[in-house]
């Protein structure tokens, strides 16, 4: 939706391109509500720099996080579901890689 301002000076600015997350899923498996807790992680961790974080039905076991078009979990390969705190640190590093996540980063670390 474009800003006020923009509305009522007559003018509408393009929206800026932002990445986009899809986690595709398998709803034989009910996995939904999975994904749709990884989706609400990554939108309140990146609000202001994710355009889109999209739910895909699938099946046959399917469970896939993309970043745009890079694939970066994949259950079978990375074996089994990716702990929040990986997800978020594989969605930084294509975003900004210099970006601290705070206790994210921590964990673990200390001793």
């Amino acid at each position: 939706m474009p800003a006020m301002s923009d509305v009522s000076a007559g003018v509408i600015s393009p929206p800026v391109a932002r990445p986009r997350v899809t986690i595709t899923y398998c709803t034989q498996c009910q996995w939904l509500l999975r994904a749709a807790w990884m989706a609400q992680e990554l939108l309140s961790t990146f609000r202001d720099d994710l355009g889109e974080v999209a739910l895909r039905p699938g099946t046959g076991g399917v469970f896939v996080i993309a970043f745009d078009t890079e694939v970066i979990w994949e259950r079978v390969r990375d074996g089994g579901f990716p702990e929040v705190k990986v997800l978020k640190q594989r969605v930084r590093d294509r975003l900004d890689p210099g970006r601290d996540l705070g206790h994210v980063d921590r964990a673990g670390r200390e001793g």
